[in-house]
Formats: structure tokens, sequence, C-alpha cells
């Protein structure tokens, strides 16, 4: 009897996998009729279920699946062509064994349903087989599109979730101890036990990163629904839409999959329903009939993206207004202030559509918030963007895992807290010479003059909700001074977060809140820390949220709009670097990142050097040899490199001997070179320094990739204003 559930089990999981492969197949079969493959593999998949059934006494699932077999007997021979009504009837076949083996699942019974209907439709089809009135040529070209086959060999084995969750809780542990070891040690000098301790680090390193990897699941698991979907959903709005999806290779942990399949969902239905419009309507704007929706994925800087974008009609910001005016969202000032941006993010506001009027797809306003409400409860971000006419494109950030994850420890009145790295920008050290430690204050709110912008900040320990002590050296709002900013990103937005104290980055185990704390908005859970001491997570969205920075009717009262972030002071900033005997500096908005690079990622491509970045191949200029000079310390094994970029996206990393500084100066450019990629020199700091012009050092990289040469004429190119100077 064991036996017999044992072999029922494993039908049940192989035939969930096969059913929901099916619906993909028989969605691209319908767009590319004729395609054997297509047509060979469905095939398989309902004789392998039809075989299976008889053998387990399943007698009306058998009953179905023969009765699919047959139409599809004919598919394949040729003598019936896969129309609408064709597809729409295999469809129902997949439907019906899809719901007789939740019942098996459930109570062993096939249920009570009654599929004669169906089965009378199929062996209709098969007594007369439906044509195309007119057979498309070339119907057989294109298989490319096809996701890889599921299949199960030896070398695979199917482990329950239960079991890898264990195994994740006890490498949770096992991290926790090894946090604590290392704190210990820190302080001996036992050579053999810091040696044992080390490899006890690497030990757990790598276990924690292959139990992770056993948990990591391509996310094209969760879109194999979404053509069934888009077909189904376009075909009750009468649109037609083509579903492209790219990136279903990527990678994250399962528990994330399944907390992201509804919200996706959801933004799929809002895509056909909403945005993309009816074949006459876009017939009459010039686009094609049919309207296309993008699906895609990728990895960036630790997370996951997924966008979903359609070329529809886009979401007109002024009618979001007018709905938000109408419904009494948002008072007439407020809602006159707002960018289109902001505008934009109301349709994720709870109970809030535009749809003019209800169907059985949306229009109740339930949707938009619910994707954003669960994409938040994961650690991710959701972002719009619209061009009216154009489209919509909605962005998804998410972290690979929430078991463990990188974090910046942080002090507020002896208490630490943990930042995920995810959510964090830059670390900035508040100057105690000035006054308020650089922290000014308009209309009674918080903000940071960094880098000529003006960055509204929150106070750690206030939305902590800690009293200021005689011993504080208090602000205007009675907080307690900081030392250190930390730069956060919440919901598209910068803020900075005043803190006592910044400790150091430690990778930390989450731990859920209890009952007590859940409902608070600032925790998204808790970690044990190296000395056994309790740090609790912030939710840097929620923190946000609660002290009103994201403008959604906070206490605060500063400016949220990024024009109003604006400061009139325009003096530009400047990246300085240190060349052995000289310095030069970078305007700082032609800077996208600063990274520490290991000489041994350096390799050659033709006549220059590049290196893997963030899955390209950029271009790298030794910034010396570009001066003519040597390096300060050619034996070092790591570089900084400062990665520049020009208006067309393209990239250049420069490397450097040393990252000076941030300044925020005005500068008398003294134009003393016909080099086209400097743009003179001019006093820094009280040093004469050399002015970068980083686009047009980009460009000439790509139009020569040998890169400029100081020392050859031909690379200098002078324009007639700069030899009139």
């Amino acid at each position: 009897m064991e036996e017999t559930d044992d072999i029922l089990s494993e039908f049940l999981i192989e035939t969930q996998e096969g059913i929901d492969q099916l619906d993909r197949d028989l969605v691209t079969l319908e767009q590319e009729p004729g395609a054997p493959e297509v047509i060979g593999q469905i095939f398989r998949t309902i004789h392998t279920i039809k075989g299976s059934s008889s053998f387990l006494a399943l007698d009306r699932l058998g009953e179905v699946a023969h009765h699919g077999e047959s139409l599809l007997s004919l598919l394949r021979e040729g003598t019936c062509d896969a129309t609408t009504e064709v597809t729409d009837a295999l469809l129902s076949v997949v439907d019906a064994i899809r719901a007789i083996l939740a019942h098996v699942e459930k109570d062993g019974t096939e249920g009570n349903t009654d599929y004669s209907q169906l089965l009378r439709t199929l062996k209709a089809m098969t007594d007369e087989p439906p044509r195309f009135a007119e057979r498309p040529g070339n119907t057989p070209a294109a298989t490319g599109k096809l996701a890889p086959n599921v299949s199960t060999n030896s070398n695979s084995l199917r482990v329950d979730v239960g079991l890898l969750d264990q195994l994740m809780n006890l490498v949770g542990e096992l991290v926790l101890a090894r946090n604590q070891i290392l704190q210990v040690t820190e302080v001996l000098e036992d050579s053999g036990l810091l040696g044992t301790c080390q490899r006890l680090n690497l030990v757990t390193t790598e276990l924690q990163e292959g139990v992770m990897k056993t948990r990591m699941q391509a996310i094209g698991s969760a879109w194999t629904k979404f053509p069934r979907v888009v077909r189904d959903l376009a075909s009750s709005c009468g649109k037609q839409v083509n579903l492209e999806m790219s990136g279903h290779e990527t990678e994250l942990d399962k528990t994330i999959i399944e907390s992201i399949r509804d919200p996706l969902t959801h933004a799929i239905r809002n895509a056909v329903d909403h945005g993309i419009e009816p074949p006459a309507e876009r017939e009459q704007l010039g686009k094609p009939t049919a309207g296309t929706l993008r699906l895609r994925a990728f990895h960036e800087g630790g997370q996951v993206n997924i966008e979903i974008a359609d070329d529809g009609r886009g979401i007109d910001p002024d009618k979001v207004r007018a709905k938000a005016a109408s419904n009494g969202m948002l008072s007439a000032d407020r809602i006159a202030q707002l960018s289109d941006r902001e505008a934009l993010q109301l349709i994720m506001q709870p109970g809030f559509s535009t749809a003019e009027r209800v169907t059985n797809v949306s229009g109740r306003g339930v949707g938009m918030d619910v994707v954003k409400t669960n994409i938040e409860s994961i650690g991710g971000t959701l972002d719009i963007h619209s061009v009216v006419g154009e489209g919509t494109t909605l962005r998804v950030k998410i972290p690979l895992t929430l078991a463990i994850i990188p974090a910046l420890i942080v002090t507020s009145r002896g208490d630490r807290f943990a930042i995920p790295q995810a959510n964090l920008l830059e670390l900035v050290r508040l100057d105690t010479a000035l006054e308020g430690n650089g922290i000014e204050y308009i209309d009674g709110a918080p903000v940071h003059r960094l880098r000529g912008e003006l960055l509204p900040l929150a106070h750690l320990d206030e939305e902590l909700g800690w009293e200021a002590t005689d011993q504080d050296d208090s602000g205007p709002d009675g907080s307690a001074q900081p030392s250190s900013l930390v730069v956060l990103q919440a919901d598209g937005r910068q803020f900075g977060l005043a803190v006592e104290s910044i400790l150091d980055t430690e990778e930390i185990v989450v731990k859920p809140l209890g009952t007590q704390l859940s409902g608070i908005q600032a925790f998204a859970g808790a970690a044990i820390m190296g000395d056994g001491r309790v740090a609790l997570i912030l939710d840097v969205i929620g923190l946000a949220h609660q002290t009103g920075l994201l403008g959604d009717g906070g206490s605060q009262g500063q400016p949220t709009t990024p024009d109003s972030q604006k400061s009139t002071h325009d003096t530009p900033s400047w990246l300085l670097l240190g060349l052995s005997d000289r310095h030069v500096a970078i305007e700082l908005s032609e800077v996208a990142r600063l990274e520490e690079l290991d000489v041994d990622q350096i390799e050659r491509a033709g006549s220059r050097e590049v290196i893997q970045y963030r899955g390209e191949i950029m271009p790298v200029v030794r910034l010396a040899t570009l001066f003519g000079d040597e390096p300060t310390r050619p034996e070092q094994t790591s570089l900084p490199v400062v990665v520049v970029r020009d208006t067309h996206g393209r990239t250049v990393g420069l490397l450097v001997d040393t990252i000076l500084d941030v300044v925020d100066e005005d500068v008398e450019i003294c134009r003393n070179s016909a080099t086209p990629w400097l743009r003179g020199a001019a006093a820094l700091q009280g040093r004469v320094t050399d002015l970068l012009d980083a686009s047009h050092l980009v460009a000439q990289q790509f139009v020569n990739p040998g890169g400029p040469d100081p020392h050859h004429e031909h690379n200098s190119i002078e324009t007639p204003s700069e030899v009139q100077r």
C-alpha cells in the first residue's frame, strides 16, 4: 500500500510539471501552426498521462486524456489544423486534467465533475477535423521560442522543500556560531586557533553558498502560465497580444518565486486589459494591430530585476490627477504640486482605478496596490514609467533570497540595527566642525547639502521614539546630533538616515518578528549578532513611509518632488584623483560608480585592456599611462576604478592610483591644452589640477579602440574655439 502511495505521489508531481508546460506549448502551437516539435512534445505528455492513469485506475482522467490524444493524433498527421477552436478544446483538456489531479491529491478520488460535454466536443472535432480557411505558407520555419524541455535523468534528484528549509535553518545557525567564534578570536593571539577559525569561516561560507544554490530556481518556472493567461485574457477582451519573454533562466530563491507569482499575474492582467488598445484603435494610431507585452528578468547589483513592458496607450498623469481629485484622495493644492512621476505612483494606492467601467477583469481598484504590497513584503521595490501613446513599463527589484543577507550595522543609543545593503547607496561622515554637524532645517524638516543638492533626512533615534537627554547635543527637533548619514533609496527616492555611529558590514540570518512587533512599520525582521544580542532589521521603505519622506501624507513637511529637492547652489562637484605627482579631477555627474579591481581581472581584447563588468565587456584606461606617467605603486594587486559614462550610456573604467576626495568648488578653467579629452586646468583645493572631459574620453575609446595616445598628434583634435583661446 505504501509503495502504491509513493507511485501516486510521483505521478502527481511529474504530471503537474507536464501540464504546466502544456499551457505554454498549446499557446505556442496556436501561434506557430504545424510546428512538429511542439506537436510532438504535447502528444508525448498527453500520452504519458493516459498510460499512467490507466495503470493507477484513474478511469475518468484516462478517458479525458484519450480523447485529447485522438485530436492530437490528427494534428500530428496534418489532417487537422491548430485553429482557435482546436486550441480552446485542448486547453480545456488541460484544465480538466488539472482539476482531476487536484481532487486526487486532496482526497484520492477523481471528483464528481461531468466532462461529457468536453468529450462530445473532442469527438466531433476528431470526426470532422477543423481546417483553416486559408492555410498559411511556411507555417513549420520557427521553433526557437520554446523553453527547454523538462526532463529527468540519473544526475537529478527531487528533494522536498521542507528538507531544504530545514537545511537552511541549520546553515543559518552555523553562520551565527561562525560569527560568534570570529568575534571572540579577534582578540586572541593563538595562531593555531586563528587558522582553524579561518578554515571554519571558509567551510561555512562554501556550505552556505551550496545550500543557497539548492534553493535557487529559474524564474521561468513562475512564467509557464503567463502565455495561457495572456492568450485567454486577450481573447475575452477582443485584443491581439504577443507575449515576449526573456531571461527565464534567471535564478532566485524558490520562496521568493512563489511570492511574486501572483503580483506578476496581476501586473500582466492590467497590462492586457488597461494598457494595450483594441486592434481597430491601434490601426488608427498607426500601430500594429497586435500589441506586444514584454517580460524580462536579469540580475543586477545582487538583486533580480523584472520588467513588464507594453506598447499600449500609456498612462496619462493628468487623468490620474483628475481621478485623485474626484475621489478626494488629495487636496487640489497637493495635486497641483505633483510631478508626473508622483502622479503615476497614485495608481498603486488602495482603491484607486482609472478604469471607466468595472469588468470581470479589472476596474474595482484592486490590483496594483496588491502588487506593490506583495513586492514590498519580500523586501522588493516597484517603480512605474509610462509615456502616453507609447506604453508603460513596470520595474520590480527583489532580493535573491530572504534567508541570509549582507547588512550594514549601525547604532542608536547603544542599540544595534541592521540595514539591508540592497537599499544602501553611500555613507557620509558628518562634519562636526560645522554648526549642527552639517544638518540644516527647512521649515523644521532636517536636510543635508550633499554635492549641491538637498537630501531630506530622518533621525533614527527620533523615529525609534528615543527621548533626548540632557547629555545629548540636541538639534531644533530635540533629537541627538549624529555622527554619520546612511544614504538610502526607497521607492526610487533617496534620503539620509542620521545615525549615532556605523560599525561594520556583516552577513546576518533573518529571523521573523514576533506578533508583538510584526505590525511596526519600521522593522522587517531581527538578527542574532556575534555576541548573542539581537539586532532589529530596519525596513527602509516602511521607515521612509513612516517619516513621510515618500510624500504620502506623513507628518514632516519637507519637499519631496525631485525639482524641489534641487538646491539653488549650483557649485559643481568634482571627484579628485591622485596620480604620482599630479592631481586630476572629473565632474561628478560623469561618474557612474567607484569600484575596487583586482589586477588579475584585466584582460586583453585586440589592442586594448578590458574587464568583464556587470555582464558586459568594458574597456579600461590606465590614467597614469594616459598622461605619460608611471603608476606610483606598480606592484599593487588591486586598483581603484572610476567608471565613467557618456550621454549614450557607454562606460569606460579609469584605473587610477588613489581616489582622494569629492569637493564642491567653483573653478576658473585655464584651457592650456589642445588634447580633446582634457578640459584644461584649474586650482582645486589650492593645487593645480587637470580636468578630464570624461564624455570625450569614453567616446574616443569607442571611435579609436586603442585609446587616445598623448604622444601622437593625430589623436589630438583641436576645435577653432580652443585654438583661439
